[in-house]
């Protein structure tokens, strides 16, 4: 195949590497054969050459095997530079687009990895770029398969997605150097879309070494002779993030939060498990996700876990299908708390939700990470003002046990607690008033007919799953009566909420609570972790005297739900026989591990905020710091920065090495031109031999011209004198080496010679002038 461009194609594939600086390759007349020829068996065999030991005639499965991995060894070691930077290109760019695969549209994933290995089976076979044609038409299928998905271009999932498709058709056309920077560019700018769907302690891990490779590629591309080893250059490149360091850290800890340029956009924004809305299925889903919604330590001793209640939004209307909070409570304005309190500080992972998810009783709460956030406390309810999408430490005091003291007009207001839609659930209805009319609950108290409906769910056989099986239709009209009379099995909201609609039917006062259940100890850090898959849903009943009173018919059914800690499930689980049942304690304390050090990244990096600055600035002295004292601390630090930098740079500058004969030589330099305006030429200082030959040719100049001071008997004298003091000078540097004392006194006496003849000549010559001076008669 010979280089160049051919009809319909471009020229060979040029990857970034041995390239000029103007963005050519050359020396591309003609293409050499990069693949030397394998000798296999049967084929092509050098005369007496032998197979590898072990390998007798390369005979058999085990010795063909060896023959290829032979083989493919030496066609690495012989692929061009050109091959090599690009595969090492490819490689790079793959990692930093893995994260973002189960994002992309199919197509998108596809196409990208259909485009990578094929520029890097170009690159291992140097085969011949796609026309010019054929990558406009890849394209424009590109961003119209992007509009047909996304019905956009603009925004954060068509834009990942057109910067994905773009950086792979770039790199079909990668042949000079301007190509390759492109691509590593746009590999810069892959990595901080990551940063749009996650910015935990793994993202950052995974995109630093995607910072290391692509900063490599830089290097590479910058060094176009030679072969540079990939080792080699991958130190240098992790010695040039270690220098940029510094400027990092002062930028990070020290540069404005401003809100429109330290924000997300709208589509990136983080949200919680939880919703202010619920509709049967719904938390059973969340089941399933076991990312962290929030982490707390407390003060004390722990309390059990079926205390563990994390109360979030309290739902009371109820339209049939969906349950939703209302805008207003009764009770709760005056709640005395019984018992001993438990503190505790807990870490809210980032949420959209206005509700805080908080330990069910706690009656003061404030927010340590964020000052200018506020809580506000709604029955036991709280909201939060401000602050959302981020990260939030609160400080809180819970107390298992209270009482409301109720008003006495309260009870005239409890109608939205007893409302139920009409034509809905006509069965359980009926089966509740059949529970109202009947001996025992005639009279009955709340307390006492709570009680009866708990044994039934206990006695009639109800089964607490993940994975009911579930009507159909979601949308069916009569969704508790399927459960409550058919089914008899189901997710905490199905027991729950059909609680809670008995309750009402028989005139008890009942609304649905959500939240989180349970947590898990890490003995690391000593926190306790509650996941999404701890949502959980149960009721409250309202008791004259009492207020709400929480009951939780999950525990009826199914006790371990509330009684011990979530268990996670096993990370073989699904594999058949025993293997599905192993469960080693490594990787248990390696994930307990990586969880606590993900924490602190979060707290310390990811919760950096404002108000860190400003308690930074207060601490370094600043009574009332604002935006200007920041920014003035700012430009010092950068300062400081740039001028240590530069002394640094200084101090390793590169010199050269101690030479001893610097200084005689200089002193010599400097006398003898002082007396003759013809300096050798080269550097300074000049050698004794180049000193000599000049001083010949400038005497001799002068005898040849009748100066009179040429024929000074004491300037001929000093002057045969100092040509041999440099000759001796010239035999003590290049001639056998004497003893170290005896050669330095003879070299200071040789120099202190010399000098003192160079004085001597310009006596001479100054004399000579004054006698060759006509007097005035």
């Amino acid at each position: 195949m010979v280089a160049g461009r051919r009809a319909g194609h471009r020229g060979p594939a040029e990857p970034p590497g041995n390239l000029g600086g103007d963005g050519r390759t050359p020396g591309l007349s003609g293409r050499p054969t990069v693949w030397p020829a394998v000798a296999r068996p049967g084929r092509g065999q050098q005369p007496g050459a032998r197979a590898p030991a072990g390998m007798p005639g390369c005979a058999g499965p085990v010795g063909a095997d060896a023959m290829n991995i032979l083989a493919w060894r030496q066609q690495w070691h012989a692929l061009t530079r050109e091959g090599r930077d690009t595969l090492w290109l490819l490689g790079m760019l793959a990692l930093v687009m893995a994260p973002h695969v189960p994002r992309l549209p199919w197509w998108c994933s596809l196409g990208a990895a259909t485009a990578l290995l094929w520029r890097g089976h170009l690159a291992w076979r140097d085969g011949t770029l796609p026309p010019r044609w054929a990558m406009l038409a890849l394209l424009v299928t590109a961003m119209a398969l992007t509009w047909l998905t996304h019905r956009s271009l603009i925004g954060r999932e068509p834009g990942v997605t057109l910067v994905v498709m773009l950086t792979t058709l770039k790199c079909l056309e990668l042949r000079a150097r301007r190509d390759s920077l492109v691509c590593l560019y746009l590999g810069f700018f892959l990595i901080l879309t990551q940063f749009l769907y996650g910015q935990g302690l793994g993202t950052a891990v995974l995109m630093l070494l995607g910072v290391w490779g692509l900063l490599t590629g830089l290097i590479l591309g910058q060094r176009p002779t030679g072969r540079p080893p990939l080792a080699q250059v991958g130190r240098e490149a992790v010695r040039a993030m270690l220098w940029g360091l510094p400027l990092m850290l002062v930028l990070f800890v020290l540069f404005p939060r401003l809100g429109p340029l330290w924000s997300l956009p709208k589509d990136a924004q983080a949200r919680t498990g939880l919703s202010d809305k619920l509709s049967l299925g719904q938390v059973a889903e969340l089941a399933l996700d076991e990312s962290i919604a929030l982490r707390i330590r407390f003060a004390g001793q722990a309390p059990p876990a079926w205390q563990l209640y994390f109360r979030g939004p309290t739902l009371d209307h109820f339209d049939g299908r969906t349950w939703q909070p209302l805008m207003y409570r009764v009770g709760g304005a005056d709640i005395e708390p019984l018992g001993p309190v438990i503190r505790y500080d807990i870490t809210l992972e980032p949420s959209t939700l206005p509700f805080v998810p908080l330990l069910d009783g706690t009656l003061s709460a404030e927010v340590s990470s964020r000052r200018d956030i506020v809580l506000r406390r709604m029955g036991l309810d709280w909201l939060r003002r401000g602050g959302n999408n981020e990260r939030l430490q609160i400080q809180g005091q819970a107390w298992p046990r209270w009482r409301e003291s109720v008003p006495a007009s309260a009870d005239g207001a409890l109608a939205p607690w007893l409302d139920l839609p009409a034509g809905f659930n006509p069965r359980t209805l009926a089966w509740a008033a059949a529970l109202r009319q009947s001996p025992a609950g005639a009279h009955a108290s709340a307390e006492q007919l709570s009680d009866r409906v708990l044994r039934h769910i206990r006695q009639e056989n109800y089964r607490y799953t993940l994975s009911p099986d579930l009507p159909p239709d979601p949308n069916a009209r009569h969704l508790i009566d399927d459960f409550w009379i058919d089914r008899r099995q189901g997710f905490c909201e199905h027991f729950a909420t059909a609680y809670v609609v008995v309750m009402r039917a028989m005139g008890v006062p009942a609304r649905v609570v959500t939240g989180f259940q349970g947590a898990e100890y890490n003995p690391v850090d000593g926190q306790y972790v509650v996941r999404n898959s701890s949502a959980h849903a149960w009721a409250e009943i309202w008791s004259t005297g009492r207020g709400w009173i929480r009951v939780d018919p999950t525990a009826v059914v199914a006790p371990e739900r509330v009684e011990r800690p979530p268990s996670r499930a096993l990370p073989f689980a699904g594999l058949p026989g025993p293997l599905g049942e192993f469960d080693p304690q490594s990787l248990r304390r390696l994930r307990l591990m990586w969880e606590a050090v993900d924490h602190r990244w979060n707290v310390w990096v990811l919760q950096y905020s404002r108000g860190q600055q400003m308690a930074l600035l207060q601490s370094l002295g600043w009574d009332a710091p604002d935006w200007q004292d920041l920014g003035g601390l700012l430009a010092w630090a950068l300062a400081a920065l740039g001028l240590g930098s530069s002394l640094v740079l200084w101090w390793t500058r590169e010199r050269r090495p101690a030479n001893a004969w610097h200084r005689p030589l200089s002193r010599v330099h400097r006398a003898l031109a002082a007396i003759s305006p013809r300096v050798p030429s080269g550097p300074a200082p000049a050698a004794a031999s180049a000193w000599r030959v000049s001083l010949c040719a400038q005497w001799g100049q002068e005898a040849t011209d009748g100066n009179a001071h040429a024929a000074v008997p004491s300037s001929l004298a000093n002057r045969q004198a100092l040509l041999t003091a440099l000759a001796q000078l010239d035999t003590l540097r290049y001639g056998p080496p004497p003893a170290a004392p005896r050669a330095r006194a003879t070299l200071n006496a040789l120099v202190r010679q010399i000098e003192q003849l160079a004085r001597n000549l310009r006596v001479d010559a100054a004399h000579s002038s004054h006698d060759s001076t006509p007097r005035s008669p």
